[in-house]
């Protein structure tokens, strides 16, 4: 992660952005513990780089809910239990959910979306959106540099390679599961009728037919 920054620079940064556009939790705590580590990464410009991704990365989101419902989240897996699911969320706790979803596993990706399936307001999600990656962006970024100072460099290391380690073997297991669930969900071939065997006699309609 140092490397990267030490080749890039300040385009590091924009990619930094990037990422937090899609979405990007150990992205930030790599980057900001290796800026703890080695002194080559500013955490309050990765702070703000990230901050500005994930705001605009959900507010794309959202709009893409406004604007075609269910099909704009139809191809992630499970996308329809989760909408309910984060609909439900919405509807009862209203700005709370918004300022929370980003740490709110299982509806993270559809959250915003929901937000405008529902119907809310685009400068209301704007405004609590724009506050809410803000306290994603600190926190994670905050975690990664505390860590560091907490476990040392040697344990930070390793701590984050389990990390890395999990996010990577939980990604394998969603695919997995999602082509087992599209592999099941596909309907069964429609029997074919068995061919009459040669020589068989006519049916009754046919014989009066015939007869006519």
């Amino acid at each position: 992660m140092a490397e990267f920054w030490a080749d890039w620079g300040a385009l590091a940064y924009l990619a930094a952005a990037a990422w937090a556009f899609f979405e990007g939790e150990t992205f930030v705590i790599l980057a900001s513990a290796a800026g703890h580590a080695t002194g080559l990464i500013n955490p309050w410009i990765l702070m703000v780089s990230v901050w500005l991704g994930s705001f605009l990365g959900d507010q794309l989101w959202f709009t893409l809910g406004q604007r075609y419902g269910m099909r704009a989240v139809r191809k992630i897996p499970g996308a329809e239990k989760r909408m309910a699911t984060a609909l439900r969320f919405l509807d009862r706790y209203g700005t709370l959910f918004v300022l929370s979803f980003r740490f709110v596993y299982g509806v993270r990706n559809v959250a915003s979306a929901a937000c405008g399936i529902a119907g809310m307001r685009r400068i209301r999600f704007a405004t609590l959106n724009f506050i809410a990656a803000g306290l994603w962006a600190a926190s994670f970024v905050a975690a990664g540099w505390f860590l560091v100072a907490w476990l040392g460099e040697r344990y930070t290391s390793y701590a984050l390679a389990g990390i890395g380690g999990a996010v990577v073997l939980y990604l394998i297991f969603r695919f997995v599961q999602h082509r087992r669930r599209g592999r099941a969900a596909q309907p069964a071939a429609e029997p074919q009728p068995h061919p009459l065997p040669q020589g068989a006699p006519p049916c009754r309609l046919a014989r009066r037919r015939a007869a006519r």
